[in-house]
C-alpha cells in the first residue's frame, strides 16, 4: 500500500489515541504542526528583531521609531487583503503538500534576502521582506486550515485546532522573545538574526518533507487572478452558509478583540502598570499562555467533538475579565519604573495578570470551536476559499481595531477605559451573533446542562452519523431529553415533539429556537399532525438528523412505554421523498427522578436538588438499523436492551 495515500484518510480509528497530544506522534499531524510552528516563529522573530533594530539601533530619518511598528505591521497585513482570495483558490485547486513545500521554499528565499538586509544593514530590503513574509503567511493560511479536516476525523478536529492555535501563540511568543534577545547582542546581533531566520526556514522546509499527500478538493477550478472580484466572490460564497459566515465574523471579532490588547501591552505596561520592558514581555507571556491553555482545554470540555456551546462561554469570560481588568488597573498608584521582580512582588498586579490570563483563556475557548465548525460545515470543494475569506475579514477587523483604539485614545480615553470599551462591545457583538445563529445558544444550553446540571456520559457515540440523513429514536424520560441529545450529537438535530411542550416556560422558547417540529394527535389537530410528517420528511431529504420519541410522551413511572406507529409514518414520508434513512436506537439512562423528570409522587421541576448536585445521567447509543427493519417492536426491544446495559 502507498503509505502517503493511506495517511490521507481522515482517521481510520478516531478513538485510537487518548488525547490531542497523541497527534504529535502521528505523521498525518506532526510534520504539519511543526511546519506551521516554525513558520509562525520565524515570522515573529524577523518582525520583532526588525522593529527593535529600527527603534533602538538605527537612525532612519524617513522611518521614525514611533512609526516603525505601525509600518511593519501594516506591510505584513497588506498581502492578506490583496492575495487571500487567490491563495484560497490555489489551495482548493492543487494538492496541499506540494503547495506547502513551495511556500517553505519561498520562505527560505525570502529569509536569505532578509539576512542580506540585516548584514548590510538595508532598511528598504527588510521592508520588502516584511511584505513578502506577509505574502508567505497569506499563501499558507488557507492551506493550513483546509488541511486539517482532510486528515482528522470530526472527533479529532477540535483537539487538532486547539493544538494548532496553541502552537501558533507559543511560536509567536518564542519568536518575539528570541528576536528581542538576539538583536540586542552587541555588534553581531543583526547577523545572528539573519542566520537564525534562514535556519528556521530550512527547518520548516525539512518538516514539510514528511507531510502526507493531501489531494486537491476542486482540481477543475479555474483561477480568477483578479484579487478584487475574487475577494468579493469569496465573501459571497461564505455568506451562502449562514452558520459558517457568522462564525467567520465571530473569529474576526476575536482578532479585533485580541489586537487591541496586544497593541497596547507596551503602553499599558509603561503608563498604567509603571513597569519596564520586562513587564511588557510578561504581559505577552501571560496572554499567550492563556490563549494556549484555552485552546487545549477545548477538546476536554467538548468531549472531543466540535462543540460550539463553548463559544458563548468563551464570550462571557472575555467580557467579564476585560471589565474586571479595567477595575484592577484603574486604581494603581503611580511609581517609578518597576523591574519584573518588583512588579510581581505587589499583590495588586496579580489580579491584573489573572484577568489578562483568564480573558485570553476564554478567547481560546471562543475561537477554536469556531475554526473547527467552519472546517466541518464548509463545502470541501470550497473550504480553502472560505478560509481565505476568513483571512480577509480578519485583516479588515485588525485594521479597524487599530483605527478605533487610536481614535479612542485620541479622544482622551485611558488604556484601561479602552479595555472596558472593548469588553462591553464584546458582549454586544456576541449577543448579536448568537441571536442571528441560535445554534450557538442551543449548544451552550446543552453544554451547561451536561456539565453543570448533570454529569453526562455517552456510550456508543460513534454510532451517531457524522453525515447524511438519519432518524434518532430515543426513550422519553424528562423535559430536557432533547437538550441532552443535542449535547451528544456533533450535528444539529431536528426534533419531533409533543405540541404541549412548547407551552412550558423557557423550554418552549428553547425548542422553538431549535426549530423543533410540533406534533399533535390526529384526532385533536389533523393539520398539525400532517404538517409534522411533511416537515420531518423534508429534514431527512435535506440530509439532516431527525429525532423522535416513539413512546409519544414522557414516561410517568420511569419504565419504557410501548412504541407507537409514528416512526413508520415518518419512514413512509421519507421514502416518498426518495430517502431511506437508517434508524439509530438510543436510551437515556438514570434520568428518572431527576429535577426535569416526573416522579411517582409528584410532578417535574418542583424540587431543584432532590437528586443533589451533578447527578449522573447517560445516553447509550446502539448500532443503526436499516430503514426496512425499523418497526416499532424491534426498536422498542433495541432501546430496552440499551437501557439494561
Amino acid at each position: 500500500m502507498n503509505t502517503a495515500v493511506a495517511d490521507t484518510a481522515p482517521a481510520a480509528a478516531p478513538h485510537a489515541h487518548p488525547n490531542q497530544f497523541a497527534l504529535l506522534g502521528q505523521r498525518r499531524f506532526a510534520p504539519f504542526f511543526w511546519t506551521q510552528f516554525l513558520g509562525a516563529a520565524n515570522d515573529n522573530l524577523f518582525k520583532f528583531a526588525f522593529t527593535v533594530m529600527v527603534t533602538y539601533q538605527l537612525q532612519v530619518g524617513w522611518l521614525p521609531p514611533a512609526m516603525a511598528g505601525l509600518v511593519i505591521g501594516a506591510l505584513f497585513i497588506l498581502p492578506f487583503l490583496l492575495f487571500s482570495a487567490t491563495s484560497g483558490q490555489l489551495a482548493d485547486k492543487f494538492e496541499k503538500r506540494t503547495l506547502i513545500r513551495f511556500v517553505k521554499w519561498l520562505e527560505i528565499a525570502i529569509m536569505a534576502l532578509a539576512a542580506a538586509g540585516f548584514f548590510l544593514p538595508n532598511i528598504p530590503i527588510l521592508l520588502a521582506c516584511t511584505f513578502l513574509m506577509g505574502l508567505h503567511s497569506t499563501l499558507f493560511g488557507p492551506v493550513k486550515f483546509a488541511y486539517l479536516p482532510q486528515h482528522l476525523s470530526e472527533r479529532e478536529l477540535t483537539g487538532g485546532n486547539g493544538m494548532v492555535e496553541m502552537g501558533t501563540f507559543v511560536a509567536i511568543l518564542l519568536g518575539n522573545v528570541a528576536g528581542g534577545l538576539i538583536i540586542a547582542v552587541p555588534q553581531v546581533g543583526p547577523h545572528w538574526v539573519g542566520v537564525s531566520c534562514i535556519v528556521l526556514a530550512i527547518a520548516g522546509r525539512l518538516s514539510a518533507q514528511w507531510i502526507p499527500l493531501s489531494p486537491a478538493t476542486d482540481p477543475g477550478l479555474r483561477i480568477n487572478w483578479n484579487p478584487f472580484t475574487e475577494t468579493w466572490r469569496n465573501l459571497k460564497l461564505a455568506h451562502g452558509n449562514v452558520v459558517v459566515f457568522r462564525s467567520l465574523l465571530g473569529i474576526s471579532w476575536m482578532w479585533f478583540f485580541g489586537a487591541v490588547f496586544l497593541s497596547q501591552f507596551p503602553s499599558f505596561a509603561k503608563e498604567v502598570l509603571h513597569g519596564n520592558e520586562q513587564v511588557a514581555s510578561l504581559l505577552l507571556v501571560v496572554f499567550s499562555v492563556g490563549i494556549g491553555a484555552g485552546s487545549l482545554a477545548c477538546e476536554m470540555l467538548s468531549r472531543r467533538h466540535v462543540d460550539i456551546g463553548l463559544v458563548p462561554l468563551g464570550a462571557i469570560g472575555m467580557t467579564v475579565f476585560s471589565v474586571d481588568l479595567y477595575f484592577a488597573a484603574r486604581g494603581l498608584p503611580p511609581s517609578a519604573a518597576l523591574t519584573l521582580s518588583q512588579f510581581v512582588a505587589q499583590p495588586a498586579h496579580w489580579r491584573v495578570m489573572a484577568d489578562l490570563g483568564l480573558l485570553s483563556f476564554f478567547a481560546g475557548l471562543y475561537s477554536v470551536p469556531m475554526y473547527a465548525l467552519i472546517q466541518l460545515r464548509a463545502q470541501p470543494t470550497h473550504r480553502a476559499r472560505i478560509i481565505a475569506a476568513n483571512n480577509i475579514l480578519n485583516a479588515l477587523f485588525m485594521i479597524a481595531s487599530s483605527l478605533i483604539a487610536g481614535a479612542l485614545l485620541s479622544a482622551g480615553f485611558t488604556i484601561p477605559q479602552v479595555f472596558l470599551f472593548v469588553g462591553i462591545a464584546n458582549a454586544l457583538v456576541a449577543a448579536y451573533i448568537f441571536l442571528l445563529v441560535p445554534e450557538y445558544l442551543l449548544r451552550f444550553t446543552a453544554w451547561m446542562a451536561t456539565h453543570v446540571v448533570y454529569r453526562f456520559r455517552v456510550r456508543g457515540e460513534e454510532h451517531i452519523p457524522t453525515e447524511g440523513p438519519a432518524i434518532l429514536a430515543c426513550n422519553h424520560v424528562s423535559f430536557v431529553d432533547a437538550v441532552l441529545l443535542m449535547a451528544a450529537s456533533p450535528r444539529p438535530i431536528y426534533f419531533v415533539m409533543d405540541h404541549r411542550i412548547f407551552r412550558v416556560p423557557v423550554l418552549g422558547w428553547l425548542f422553538r429556537l431549535a426549530k423543533a417540529i410540533p406534533i399533535a394527535p390526529q384526532k385533536d389537530d389533523p393539520a398539525v399532525y400532517e404538517a409534522a410528517f411533511a416537515r420531518a420528511a423534508q429534514v431527512l431529504r435535506d440530509g439532516d438528523l431527525l429525532a423522535i420519541f416513539p413512546e409519544g410522551g414522557i414516561t410517568r413511572d420511569g419504565k419504557l412505554q410501548p412504541f407507537k406507529g409514528g416512526i413508520m409514518k415518518v419512514l413512509e414520508a421519507a421514502r416518498a421523498e426518495g430517502v431511506e434513512p437508517p434508524v439509530v436506537p438510543m436510551a437515556l439512562t438514570n434520568l428518572w427522578g431527576s429535577f426535569f423528570s416526573r416522579v411517582e409522587q409528584g410532578g417535574a421541576m418542583v424540587r431543584p436538588f432532590r437528586r443533589g448536585f451533578f447527578s449522573r445521567v447517560g445516553l447509550n447509543v446502539g448500532a443503526p438499523l436499516p430503514a426496512a427493519q425499523a418497526d416499532p417492536a424491534l426498536l422498542q426491544a433495541k432501546v430496552g436492551h440499551l437501557l439494561a446495559e
